[in-house]
Order: structure tokens, then C-alpha cells, then sequence
């Protein structure tokens, strides 16, 4: 199996296909290497690391609940997890643990696509993402990604549009 047999990459083109976003699909990429953070993924396309859609899963708290987010940030900064708590109402917001991610989304940290999942996982889209007439996000495999625009992850994913960082930007050390 090629990496662009891989079942969730396929899945992941099929749902932007189905969609309306063929353009997206026929620009999904297969890297040389794995590029499991928005740095390494700006690096193999030669782009801003801004660029970069980053697939971010947390566990929202709600009680004793522990549900999927998924944050679709600029790789320029990072997401602020009492920001994102305040936006959707959750006790609190923690990283979630690789099982839970692969659980949620069907895919490997590194390579979570913005759609292409199990079952819907309530999105915030990053409103930095719209300062790049073009962004990349990962198509389902750390090595793979497509191009794509804010406006139309947002179509994409039924997302909501939010500022996630603390500041304007609030770089990643």
C-alpha cells in the first residue's frame, strides 16, 4: 500500500470531493517524510509556517464527560486552552492522549485531517488562518497534505470561526 492508498487518506479525499472541493482533493500531497508538526510541514512545502492548518485534538471536560475538539490553528502560534475552554462552554480543556485521538478521528497524531472522521467532531477554525490566501492541512498520514482556504476549512468542517491563541500571536518556542 502506497501512502495514497492509505484508507484515511482516501476517506479524507473522498469527503472533500463529495464536498464540492475536487481542487483540494487532486492537491493532496505525499511528503518525503513525515511531518508530524506544522514546522516540519512548512519546511517540506516551502511555505510560512502560518501556512499551516494544525490539527490539534483536546478532550473537552464537561463533568465527568471527556468529549473530541478539534482545533484547526495557524501554525504560527498555539491555541490557548482556557481560550478554547471559554468558547465551547467546557470545565476545562487538556490535550488528549494519542488513543483517544485515533479513536475520535480514525487518525494518527500527525496526521489528523479535518474531516474524514468517524462521527462529526465539533471544529473551532483559527481566524489567523485567513491572513494566507492558501493553507495546508494534513490529508489523513504524517506524510501526507492538501491545500486548501480558511474559508473553505470552515465549509469543510461546519466549524466555527475563533481567535484560539492568547495574543495576536503568540509564537510557539
Amino acid at each position: 500500500m502506497t501512502t495514497l492508498d492509505h484508507p484515511a487518506v482516501l476517506t479524507i479525499a473522498a469527503e472533500l470531493r463529495a464536498k464540492g472541493m475536487a481542487g483540494a482533493a487532486a492537491g493532496i500531497r505525499m511528503l518525503d517524510d513525515d511531518v508530524r508538526t506544522a514546522a516540519a510541514a512548512a519546511a517540506a512545502l516551502g511555505i510560512e509556517v502560518g501556512a499551516i492548518a494544525n490539527s490539534l485534538v483536546f478532550a473537552a471536560h464537561h463533568g465527568a464527560e471527556k468529549r473530541p475538539l478539534l482545533v484547526l490553528t495557524s501554525g504560527r502560534h498555539r491555541a490557548d486552552p482556557a481560550k478554547l475552554a471559554a468558547l465551547t462552554g467546557a470545565d476545562a480543556i487538556s490535550r488528549a492522549e494519542p488513543a483517544f485521538v485515533r479513536l475520535h478521528t480514525g487518525h494518527a497524531i500527525g496526521g489528523v485531517g479535518p474531516v474524514g472522521h468517524p462521527a462529526p467532531v465539533p471544529t473551532l477554525v483559527d481566524t489567523a488562518l485567513a491572513d494566507y490566501p492558501v493553507v495546508w492541512a494534513a490529508a489523513g498520514h504524517p506524510k501526507s497534505v492538501f491545500p486548501t482556504t480558511y474559508a473553505d476549512l470552515v465549509i469543510l468542517t461546519g466549524g466555527t470561526a475563533a481567535v484560539v491563541a492568547v495574543g495576536e500571536d503568540d509564537p510557539i518556542p
